[in-house]
């Protein structure tokens, strides 16, 4: 059974999202600030985050940043909850930051047990058969869960794992966001292409210089350059 972790200073949202997500199959554990959330993720070690933007302390989006640039959290998934007053570049900066979605309140029970399983789904079709490829002196191994240049291993999230495994696996190929999108996120990601774009950038800025390989396609998608000879 998952274990996830709602973290919502308003106990009312708490308890409606764990009667959801119980009823949903999913075990619960709760935080009301963000010194909870970050010592409730390090004990239990949940499998997706369910975070508020603005509760007590440091705030959501600073949660989000410091679980996200740790190696030690940066795999774990989180799902950024915001009113539906927050203005549009406050989701994007979450999902900039490293968050995999967002959903806004007031939401449906069916829509957040969906979007929960989506995200769960981080594992894409592709690194089922655990697969090691490479491009150039950049190597995926699925089996290891591990992305190297060179003998720099890379501290990815699970989006980013996904995203450069198929990247190099279709080399010199172009990829659609929408196929990126089914592919990693599944199906039924409600989400847009600007998803897709955060997440290429921040796989980008972690390549180094392997990153200017990842081209961007107008108006289509992405396609990774095959290593220059020289």
């Amino acid at each position: 059974m998952s274990r996830i972790l709602v973290v919502d200073d308003e106990q009312d949202i708490v308890e409606l999202i764990r009667y959801f997500l119980t009823d949903g199959g999913y075990s619960v554990i709760t935080a009301m600030d963000s010194d909870q959330a970050l010592d409730s993720v390090r004990e239990n070690r949940p499998d997706l985050v369910i975070l508020d933007l603005k509760i007590p302390g440091v705030g959501g989006k600073e949660v989000c940043r410091i679980l996200k640039s740790s190696n030690e959290t940066s795999s774990i998934p989180i799902i950024i909850l915001t009113g539906k007053f927050i203005k549009p570049e406050e989701c994007a900066e979450g999902l900039e930051m490293g968050a995999d979605d967002y959903i806004l309140k007031p939401f449906s029970g069916i829509e957040l047990v969906a979007r929960v399983r989506a995200v769960l789904r981080r594992i894409s079709p592709a690194l089922a058969g655990g697969k090691k490829i490479s491009s150039g002196n950049i190597v995926v191994d699925a089996s290891r869960y591990e992305a190297r240049v060179g003998d720099r291993v890379l501290s990815l999230t699970p989006k980013e794992f996904s995203l450069l495994f198929l990247l190099v696996e279709k080399e010199g190929h172009v990829l659609s966001r929408s196929a990126l999108i089914d592919q990693v996120w599944g199906p039924e990601y409600y989400g847009t292409d600007r998803t897709v774009d955060v997440h290429i950038a921040h796989l980008r800025t972690k390549l180094g210089e392997q990153g200017k390989r990842i081209v961007t396609v107008g108006g289509v998608g992405y396609r990774l350059e095959p290593p220059s000879e020289a």
